[in-house]
């Protein structure tokens, strides 16, 4: 049964039926299924029934669910998509084209940053001509860092050579993403396709929806995959795929792909045509409400369009010719349609979650403007940025921007361009609204009160260091550098293990958070739990960031500039799979050998984005895209041994260490102060629990990351100038266990030890006993 998914009455009779609308049932329609769901869960929803050969993925908040429930539904067997897990979206990018060069179907989601990320790959898709599916979610680009939804990111979009659907609600979003697959196959296109919805806003939000019961039917709608012209997969017939090219052999190229554009305007209403038949709903280039005899339009994207319609109702009730437009496809740009539409409009207020800075309006607005000069329209066009870092939108909003239309109509001096809902405040530069300072009612920490706690020297006949460390109950008396207060969960084991490191830093110190829980939970603007200097960049690429203030500060130091006595350390902490998308620029830091220490908090996932894998998930265990079903038992490869990577580098120093070998910690950090001052970086993994996502007791952390030990499956050990030195071994001690003993602990891993799961378990203890064996013999064999 196809539904009307509107949930407002309907509108007067000069409201026009370009909506995605059903008409009365139709009973030879293909049988749909009547739910709520969520904008993501209907992106899954319609690549699972399309069942695309292939999804190259990373997480990112909010699109990250996409990749979650397509996992859910491959346990289950519900698709046969192949879902490769990237190590960065631009490393995501990369596998989708890579994939799809092969001739097969593609699909990805991203958002925000992470669509920026793989952004120079995009142009590379679509001017090689490889069609694929990737739905942006859209949120706010940092920074500051913003996870809420806006249209800074689809507006770094308009100029890729992709068609861009948008989609204002969940029902929009699975027709959305059938549609797109039809048009970017389409001989007169066969380019990559965008649908782009609102963060949060549609992305999560729960609405009526319809969906086809069968995927029989959409795979009928979508067709059968067409023969490509161009396959890197057929060693008989070789290609060329993207090789240099001069002119005039590029302007021609980039023509060809210009006209392909076009053509998808007019492919799209034919999809659209072909997609109202079988599924009932109707969707056109443009959305329009109430615009028959308006007088006073509204122009603006996706949700905040619905939301709007309250206000021209209120608007009609009072008189007012009122009514929006808001296009179901920005690219390419419906110019003769938007002539069309507002053909008797008297002024048109363009609202926009987006702003070009600088150029006197946000992109539409100037695309409207040029489509209207073109037809010589005496409409007058106004801006108004709204919305940014998702700022609520309500029909109070929208009413107000129909204040500022009909200002200008009643002649009043009204501002062409503005901002709507801000408070300007103060701007003096970096020290702006974009910057917290610490609001703790604690004094700044003096470097004298945070040193002459632990003391290290050389050893005098050249043999390393020797290190003097405390009690721990002396300890105590050192402040902490990071107050109470943050935000993190019940248990979590960031903060009780990056401050046992950092109990062993003396004097001052500047760290560096990479995009992570420890990040999002100490910062939320106005406030900051940090009481030292404190930096965040993004997510990949902490180290680079850190090199140049390193470097910074030894030039300033050698130019006489800056007056310390002693040396900043230099620390940046980083968790939450940041050494999967950061590996790189960790690598090359680590080869520069900066004096700075790479500290990094080992979750086992991406906990902050929703308990994705990362590279550094062990073997088997669950997480929200290595599901636990019949048809998949946890993640299929082992972890990342990033400890070994480093060290690898010929960095001086490497360690591991955890909070439940406290005095091991404390004493690493200490060396690693005294490398990362004298020497250069230095690179350390602390294990820490996770009791959320890793489905254990909030008070058990402490035990869970020692059994880790214990076991073996997290050995400390240090390699110092190139020599590996075992710190604690479980056997020696007489403390070792089973690996069983330790997964036992936590729920994400009890799946293991059932009968079902023998396999992968003794694969699982079988790798753990190989790198224990190796680690060994690196530390019997000083060479190795």
């Amino acid at each position: 049964m196809s539904m009307n998914v509107v949930e407002r009455p309907s509108a007067s009779e000069d409201t026009a039926p370009n909506r995605a609308t059903s008409p009365t049932q139709n009973t030879e329609l293909p049988q749909q299924m009547e739910e709520f769901h969520s904008g993501n869960e209907m992106a899954a929803r319609a690549a699972a029934q399309i069942d695309y050969h292939l999804m190259g993925y990373f997480p990112i908040t909010p699109s990250t669910e996409v990749a979650e429930y397509l996992d859910e539904m491959r346990v289950k067997g519900e698709h046969n998509i192949t879902m490769v897990p990237a190590d960065g979206e631009h490393g995501a990018a990369g596998i989708c084209f890579g994939a799809s060069t092969g001739g097969g179907r593609v699909f990805n989601a991203t958002s925000s940053q992470g669509f920026l990320y793989m952004l120079e790959n995009l142009p590379v898709q679509s001017g090689t001509r490889f069609p694929m599916v990737l739905n942006l979610v859209t949120r706010a680009v940092s920074g500051p860092l913003d996870i809420k939804g806006d249209h800074s990111d689809l507006y770094y979009g308009l100029n890729i050579g992709w068609p861009i659907l948008l989609a204002r609600d969940p029902q929009a979003v699975y027709d959305m993403n059938l549609m797109a697959l039809r048009l970017a196959e389409h001989s007169d296109v066969r380019l990559p396709v965008m649908v782009a919805y609102d963060g949060f806003f549609t992305s999560h939000a729960k609405r009526r929806v319809n969906f086809f019961r069968d995927r029989e039917t959409v795979q009928g709608f979508v067709g059968p995959m067409p023969t490509p012209p161009v396959t890197a997969l057929d060693p008989r017939h070789p290609v060329t795929i993207g090789p240099y090219m001069n002119d005039p052999d590029q302007m021609n190229n980039k023509y060809q792909q210009s006209q392909a554009m076009y053509n998808a305007a007019a492919v799209f209403e034919q999809v659209a045509a072909a997609y109202e038949k079988v599924s009932g709903r109707r969707y056109e280039a443009l959305d329009l409400y109430r615009m028959d005899d308006a007088d006073v339009v509204l122009f603006v994207l996706n949700s905040a369009a619905d939301t709007a319609r309250d206000a021209v109702d209120e608007l009609r009730d009072q008189g007012i010719k009122a009514g929006i437009v808001s296009p179901n496809i920005i690219r390419p740009f419906p110019a003769a349609a938007i002539q069309a539409a507002l053909a008797n409009a008297t002024v048109v207020l363009v609202a926009e979650r987006a702003d070009s800075y600088g150029g006197h309006g946000p992109n539409l607005t100037h695309e409207v403007k040029a489509a209207l000069q073109d037809v010589h329209s005496r409409a007058h066009v106004m801006s108004r940025v709204f919305g940014l870092g998702g700022k609520e939108f309500y029909p109070q909003d929208a009413l107000h921007l129909f204040d500022h239309a009909l200002a200008w109509l009643r002649g009043e001096m009204v501002a062409d361009f503005d901002y709507y809902g801000v408070d300007p405040g103060a701007d003096s530069g970096a020290d702006s609204a974009a910057n917290a300072v610490f609001a703790g009612g604690l004094p700044a920490l003096t470097k004298e009160e945070m040193s002459g706690f632990v003391s290290v020297t050389p050893s005098p006949d050249g043999g390393g260091l020797q290190v003097k460390v405390p009690n721990l109950r002396a300890l105590t008396a050192k402040p902490r550098r990071i107050a109470p207060g943050h935000g993190a969960c019940p248990g979590c084991g960031i903060f009780p293990g990056v401050e046992t490191f950092l109990k062993g830093i003396e004097g001052d110190v500047v760290v560096l958070y990479q995009t992570g829980c420890g990040m999002v939970t100490t910062t939320g603007y106005p406030y900051t739990s940090h009481r030292v200097t404190y930096l965040h960049n993004l997510f990949q690429n902490g180290a680079a960031t850190l090199s140049g203030l390193v470097e910074m500060f030894w030039e300033k130091k050698r130019r006489g500039e800056i007056e310390i006595g002693d040396d900043i350390t230099f620390v940046m902490v980083t968790g939450d799979g940041g050494m999967d998308i950061g590996m790189g620029p960790a690598i090359g830091a680590a080869l520069r050998n900066h004096k700075m220490i790479i500290l990094e908090y080992d979750n086992e996932g991406y906990m902050n984005t929703g308990a994705q894998l990362s590279y550094s998930t062990p073997e088997g265990h669950m997480t929200s895209t290595s599901g636990v079903g019949p048809k998949g038992a946890g993640k299929t490869f082992p972890h990342k041994d990033t400890a070994q990577i480093m060290a690898a580098t010929n960095i001086p120093y490497v360690f591991t260490g955890t909070e439940a070998f406290a005095q091991d910690l404390i004493k690493k950090a200490a060396k690693a102060q005294y490398y990362a001052t004298h020497e250069g970086l230095v690179y350390g993994k602390i294990l820490i629990a996770c009791p959320l996502n890793w489905k254990s007791a909030d008070d058990q952390g402490n035990n869970i990351v020692g059994a880790a030990v214990k076991c073996n499956f997290f050995p400390l050990y240090e390699v110092e100038h190139g020599v590996t030195n075992i710190t604690y071994d479980p056997a020696a001690k007489n403390e070792r266990i089973p690996v069983t003993d330790w997964l036992q602990t936590m729920g994400k891993t009890r799946h293991m030890l059932k009968p079902e799961n023998a396999e992968t378990l003794a694969h699982f203890e079988g790798e753990v006993d190989r790198r224990w064996r190796r680690l060994r013999a690196k530390h019997e064999n000083p060479e190795l």
